[in-house]
């Protein structure tokens, strides 16, 4: 099946077995590399490869600082997640807030990222994120572009997996519109019938430069054999321990600095035995509320699914669209979010 046809059986209907669901829309394929202005010849990702100079070590008590105040006043004992380990030198997080922006170049209809042309899209992201620095001062703001890598489809393919794998030419395309803003780059896989234990290590050669990290989507993980789009997926604590082992190997490995694991939920049971999840200092985990809808909606599915089940860090996502639908048709601000317990620390925009 070429890319265009398998593009245009994705199935993104959002589902009814939730009042909040996830970011999916029936997507069609865009044009190609002529709407996002990026040759599509493979970038030059030569100064990523650099070696970085030496990161300074974690200040333990600025980071305890940091994390108590990401935990807003709360005051159940939940956050900061206790015996959680102190990271490797030159984490990203709690020091700075990341802002990114998510979807796909094939697609106008899968995100932000892919909705506008490079240019104009990376203007609106530096934007959003001087939005985000006026609204906490004392948090630096990192951009980042949250790229789909594997897209779950209504066709089952070649091997009936139901999913597409994005061609690495596109994830160099991303690549070199990140550089120009020097933002972090996030590849997320929507496996489908396939798995992570499959899937994640089809990246390592990304994974392995400083700047990229890595994201999970369990709404379209059908363990149950179901087509996308048709029940809400999930993981197991399993799952996400073996991306989590995966990637700690590759630090070690290639004497990184910590990589960053999104891992996406608005429903209970898309995330299972949350509570044998293991952390390590190689790997800082982000448990990111990817539900739209209303604001009171989705604070709701953020108190019952994020706030309750603590991991270690938590993430927020916005949509330009969805969250506008139904009354009183407002987004969220940046203040707004910011009054949550815990307070995001990885904000994604759709």
């Amino acid at each position: 099946m070429n890319l265009k046809k398998a593009l245009l059986h994705l199935t993104f209907a959002c589902t009814s077995l939730t009042m909040l669901t996830n970011c999916s829309e029936s997507s069609t394929a865009g044009k190609l590399f002529a709407e996002t202005g990026v040759k599509q010849a493979a970038a030059d990702t030569s100064n990523l490869k650099k070696t970085p100079p030496p990161p300074k070590p974690i200040d333990t008590k600025q980071y305890d600082s940091l994390m108590r105040k990401l935990a807003n006043g709360d005051t159940t004992g939940n956050w900061p997640v206790k015996n959680t380990p102190y990271p490797l030198a030159g984490a990203i997080l709690p020091e700075h807030r990341i802002v990114a922006f998510y979807g796909n170049l094939y697609s106008k209809r899968m995100g932000i990222l892919g909705e506008l042309p490079p240019n104009e899209m990376l203007r609106k992201l530096d934007s959003e994120v001087k939005n985000w620095e006026k609204a906490d001062p004392s948090t630096p703001v990192i951009p980042a572009l949250h790229y789909i890598a594997i897209v779950a489809q209504g066709d089952g393919g070649a091997d009936g997996k139901f999913r597409y794998r994005m061609p690495f030419k596109q994830i160099d395309s991303v690549l070199a519109i990140a550089k120009k803003r020097d933002a972090l780059v996030f590849l997320d896989v929507q496996v489908a019938l396939s798995n992570i234990r499959t899937e994640l290590p089809l990246f390592e050669k990304y994974l392995k430069m400083p700047n990229v990290h890595f994201g999970m989507d369990p709404e379209f993980s059908m363990k149950s054999g179901a087509k996308p789009g048709t029940k809400i997926g999930t993981y197991d604590a399993d799952d996400i321990n073996f991306a989590s082992n995966y990637l700690t190997d590759l630090v070690k490995k290639n004497n990184l600095t910590p990589k960053i694991l999104i891992v996406h939920r608005f429903t209970k049971n898309m995330v299972t035995n949350y509570k044998q999840i293991k952390l390590h200092p190689e790997v800082q985990l982000v448990m990111d509320m990817d539900g739209w809808g209303e604001p009171e909606l989705k604070k709701g599915t953020y108190r019952n699914h994020i706030y309750k089940e603590p991991v270690q860090f938590t993430g927020f996502k916005l949509f330009y669209k969805n969250d506008l639908k139904k009354a009183p048709n407002h987004m969220m601000t940046p203040g707004e979010v910011l009054a949550l317990k815990p307070k995001p620390i990885y904000i994604q925009y759709q």
